[in-house]
């Protein structure tokens, strides 16, 4: 369905318990009665690993450890997770090459990160491509998750400018499309203010826009809450 068939009934994220309900019977399943799940993470630096750049720490990086979390919680599934993420990329660029480098692997899920960036592009621009992006999985049947920004220096105590208040506004941009959409959301950047109102935000960053391992983690526990076992 698209934007304008939704524009007059009441819209809300998805149910993280009912989202991805048939994908999750799928891995809950053993061979011969299984079958292989395809993920594509697609996005900018933070997806694709960089930590300290140019260095790209793979294995610690939020699409390794949600690999990891899904092997945990689902022993008998085989999962594929794909990085289709490049580092300073945005959306209007992710968009160009979204059909020919995401949609091609067939996924069951499309996670979309894009919102530290989106801010060289501005809101409307942002809005136009990641709804693009969201519509053409949606009508291959494609699930989507969206993810609000990680963290970066604007957020740190103290600091005051346009960056900062872009941020947010792109987070809130972001959970306005997964309402609309009715698509799944891991809220990053809430995630990252509450661990920042009781702690040092510097514990979750490797680089003025990337997060470490700790801020990782908390990205693929977000995305983890759209998998529940029962």
């Amino acid at each position: 369905m698209t934007s304008e068939g939704r524009k007059d009934r009441p819209v809300s994220v998805a149910k993280t318990d009912t989202y991805l309900s048939g994908i999750i019977e799928n891995l809950k399943r053993q061979w011969p009665d299984n079958r292989t799940v395809n993920i594509v993470c697609h996005g900018h630096s933070v997806p694709a690993g960089y930590f300290a750049t140019p260095f790209v720490d793979t294995f610690n990086a939020y699409p390794h450890l949600l690999h990891k979390g899904l092997k945990e919680r689902f022993p008998f599934a085989v999962i594929n997770i794909i990085v289709s993420a490049v580092g300073g990329e945005n959306s209007e660029l992710g968009a160009l090459r979204y059909r020919s480098e995401v949609l091609c692997h067939r996924p069951d899920v499309v996670t979309l990160d894009y919102g530290l960036n989106d801010r060289k592009i501005g809101f409307e621009s942002a809005r136009r491509y990641w709804g693009g992006m969201i519509e053409d999985a949606l009508g291959d049947g494609i699930k989507v998750i969206l993810l609000t920004p990680t963290s970066d220096a604007t957020l740190v105590p103290g600091y005051e400018g346009e960056d900062r208040e872009a941020l947010a506004g792109h987070a809130e941009q972001i959970r306005a499309l997964a309402a609309e959409y009715e698509v799944g959301l891991a809220d990053s950047f809430a995630a990252f203010n509450s661990y920042a109102a009781c702690g040092k935000l510097a514990d979750l960053m490797s680089w003025s826009n990337h997060p470490n391992r700790a801020g990782h983690a908390i990205v693929s526990r977000e995305l983890m809450r759209w998998f529940p076992l029962v």
